[in-house]
């Protein structure tokens, strides 16, 4: 049953993240922003501890009530955005083997993409591409099947790729049969090593600074007919079936995308959370006219609605999170509402923060002013608020809907 009352390991969780985010991440923030590249040295000591690798995720994703992934990203994200994407940007890649592959394709290549405690890896999951973000209808990224040598033969660019280019293991999703849209797709797994994929162009984000997003392209890179996820014969299947009803249907990374929306959602959480608690400290030490800013009541009821629309879309995570978990109807709206609540408010109270901050809050020294930069990208990244809602409208009332 849902409850809000959080379990004995659950607070332990949260505690522990925490502690992590307090001591490790949050003295490194600044640094890893100002440098805009990976943070090998937190990663490193997050795998040391066990945070980062395949049998924590296995744990937090156990949990039945499926809040364990959100508290942790919230956590962790209230010590740093960036340097928080750098350390769970892994875990899309292994949700995308985890929704599409086989028992033995999660054993064969999530080990891959976390490495171990001595020498960590990344992961990378590619879908977007430069004229196919959102809409993946429109993706260009081809796999065909060589029947001579059992191999996949991909070609195309990703873009816009959290860990695209310096990853172990990238998760690819390309157009199999072209003439079936999006039913027409499937995931793969490029293997480390494999010949034929590059990475030339680095993207200089708005946000985000520490975690490495890149274009990637796959110039005839061949990969192991089993490296197709779910298995050639599943995917013969499915798109016999395709080729048959000629209707519409989902595509291979839409099920990722509905793994994975509440926990983008708590991470937007704790930026708003850290700015929040930033600018409530703030206002009670800052003096001005011979009293606290806090006194005055402008201030205090900002500081009280910014309180009250984080909690208000924890409650929407939350639910999301419990409902993704325990199959209940409509996840997939209540994900994005989720998604797209988080993200409005970690834009709206960053916002907030900076104008009680003031000056002080426009200073790149000052961290409310990074918070806030890396709360934009969750509003602006691929459309998504205009793409949540249409998943939102699209599920309650049971049509499909122009995105023109």
């Amino acid at each position: 049953m849902f409850s809000l009352e959080l379990s004995e390991e659950q607070r332990d969780l949260r505690d522990w993240v925490h502690g992590f985010a307090a001591e490790v991440v949050r003295p490194a923030a600044a640094e890893w922003d100002e440098r805009e590249e990976t943070p090998w040295p937190v990663i490193a000591e997050a795998a040391k501890i066990g945070l980062y690798g395949f049998e924590t995720l296995a744990e937090l994703w156990a949990d039945p009530a499926g809040l364990s992934l959100p508290i942790a990203n919230e956590e962790l994200f209230w010590g740093d955005g960036g340097i928080g994407m750098a350390v769970f940007g892994t875990t899309l890649a292994v949700a995308g083997i985890f929704s599409a592959g086989t028992p033995d394709q999660l054993a064969e290549w999530v080990p891959d993409c976390f490495g171990d405690a001595d020498d960590p890896k990344l992961a990378a999951y590619c879908v977007s591409e430069p004229e196919a973000g959102s809409d993946v209808s429109a993706m260009r990224t081809r796999a065909r099947y060589d029947e001579a040598t059992d191999e996949w033969v991909i070609n195309g660019q990703k873009a816009w790729i959290t860990n695209g280019g310096i990853a172990n293991v990238h998760v690819v999703v390309a157009s199999v049969d072209p003439s079936l849209g999006t039913r027409g797709q499937a995931a793969f797994v490029v293997p480390p090593g494999t010949a034929g994929v590059e990475s030339t162009r680095k993207i200089r984000k708005h946000g985000l600074h520490a975690s490495h997003t890149a274009d990637v392209f796959f110039d005839d890179v061949r990969v192991p007919g089993r490296c197709v996820l779910g298995g050639r014969e599943k995917l013969d299947e499915r798109l016999a079936r395709a080729r048959e009803s000629h209707g519409s249907g989902g595509h291979a990374a839409f099920r990722t995308f509905e793994l994975t929306r509440p926990t983008v959602g708590a991470q937007a959480l704790g930026i708003a959370r850290a700015a929040y608690e930033y600018a409530l400290e703030y206002a009670k030490t800052r003096v001005q006219f011979g009293r606290s800013i806090v006194d005055n009541q402008s201030i205090a009821f900002t500081l009280a609605d910014m309180r009250t629309e984080i909690d208000a879309a924890r409650l929407l995570v939350w639910r999301a999170a419990w409902m993704g978990r325990t199959g209940q109807t409509f996840d997939a709206a209540q994900g994005s509402m989720s998604k797209l609540k988080a993200g409005d408010v970690a834009v709206w109270v960053t916002e907030r923060a900076i104008q009680i901050l003031g000056g002080a809050g426009y200073s790149r020294d000052h961290p409310v002013e990074r918070m806030h930069r890396d709360a934009k990208i969750y509003q602006i990244f691929e459309g998504t608020a205009e793409i949540q809602r249409l998943v939102i409208a699209r599920a309650l009332t049971g049509h499909r809907i122009d995105p023109h």
